[in-house]
């Protein structure tokens, strides 16, 4: 059997270094790739960890309508999922890095939850499953 997985997901930024610089500081995320496609362009791919199953390419806007979207990629909705094995160290530590939460943890019955905004302002939830 075939074995398939989404392997990155691209985030429409406004600037490569200011999006690497939040993630990394803010979030704790490695940058696992940065190369120089063009003048304009590079590929870089960010990950909590290295060996993570799924990362970030950061895409920079290229025109008026890719800038448009910077920030709200999803229309609103909770774009990304950052799955942890403890939530509130995790949450604790973004607080301390000024990680803007846009609600209080709460616990559903799929976990430990809370929602929160990067530096361009897609949604997040930050997420401890159940298992």
């Amino acid at each position: 059997m075939a074995s398939r997985r989404i392997a990155l997901t691209t985030l429409v930024v406004r600037d490569y270094d200011e999006a690497i610089a939040w993630y990394r500081e803010k979030l704790g995320f490695q940058v696992l790739e940065d190369t120089v496609l063009t003048e304009m362009k590079r590929w870089v791919v960010m990950a909590p960890e290295a060996g993570a199953p799924g990362a970030l390419l950061l895409a920079r806007a290229a025109d008026a309508a890719q800038s448009a979207r910077v920030g709200n990629q999803a229309g609103g909705r909770v774009f990304l999922f950052l799955h942890t094995d403890d939530f509130w160290r995790d949450y604790r530590a973004m607080r301390a890095s000024n990680v803007m939460f846009r609600e209080e943890p709460r616990v559903e019955t799929y976990g430990t939850v809370a929602v929160f905004a990067d530096l361009y302002g897609n949604l997040w939830d930050l997420l401890q499953p159940n298992l």
